[in-house]
């Protein structure tokens, strides 16, 4: 699998192991997801869902299991569902404001994205 980098049915591939991100192994993924971009953006995404507006975190610190953790306690704070998709958190809704706020009060450098 050399230079694979992503999968239609795997999503993300580790450069070091191979293997997906989701199951990778090896310290290598780990540090590159733990890195993050420094910022976490929270932002309002509708395109390709029929107008209907999903809220997208990015930028989190967090892989796999941690970043599933945290995905569901902020669902539960909005009061909706949502999922983890390639490290981005989508939640239904435009929860924007709140999900700032909780962020920020978790420790995260977050920041409103967008209009």
């Amino acid at each position: 699998m050399d230079g694979l980098v992503y999968s239609c049915e795997q999503g993300r591939i580790c450069p070091g192991c191979g293997n997906p991100i989701a199951s990778c192994s090896c310290k290598k993924a780990k540090e590159e997801a733990a890195k993050g971009s420094g910022r976490v953006r929270v932002g309002r995404q509708t395109k390709g869902r029929k107008g209907a507006g999903v809220t997208v975190i990015t930028g989190l610190p967090l892989a796999g299991a941690e970043l599933k953790t945290l995905a569901k306690e902020l669902k539960g704070r909005c009061g909706s569902g949502g999922t983890v998709k390639d490290g981005v958190v989508e939640i239904q809704g435009d929860h924007r404001d709140l999900l700032v706020k909780v962020l920020l009060e978790k420790g995260y450098e977050a920041k409103r994205s967008g209009g």
